[in-house]
């Protein structure tokens, strides 16, 4: 029997996370999904979401994914076609794996000639 207090992931916010997820953003008048939107949109602390995913048996893992590509595909569209600022684009951008880092590799290539001198 576990004790304390009773958990709030019930099937209504269950439904209500997916709701947001599929599309419910929008109407939330959110610019792109978030996890700090959801948590808004359904009343429960965002360090709530985070914990209901690790749990295993439920459905918040798979929510927070959707949410997460969403995102990225609403930053890449909106930021090619000029609707968000660049740097806060880049910037988030960045916490899907994009960078516009450059890798430079330096090599030698060193040739060694032994010389002889004539006695």
């Amino acid at each position: 029997m576990e004790v304390g207090r009773p958990t709030s992931y019930t099937p209504k916010i269950i439904k209500a996370a997916w709701d947001y997820a599929n599309g419910g953003w929008i109407t939330a008048g959110d610019k792109i999904p978030s996890v700090a939107g959801l948590s808004c949109e359904i009343g429960i602390h965002r360090d709530t979401c985070y914990a209901w995913a690790k749990e295993d048996g439920n459905q918040f893992s798979d929510i927070l994914k959707v949410i997460a590509q969403k995102q990225e595909r609403e930053l890449l569209n909106n930021g090619l076609s000029g609707e968000f600022n660049p740097p806060i684009t880049k910037m988030m951008l960045s916490k899907h794996g994009y960078s516009d880092s450059v890798k430079q590799e330096v090599t030698a290539d060193v040739s060694v000639t032994a010389y002889k001198w004539a006695e």
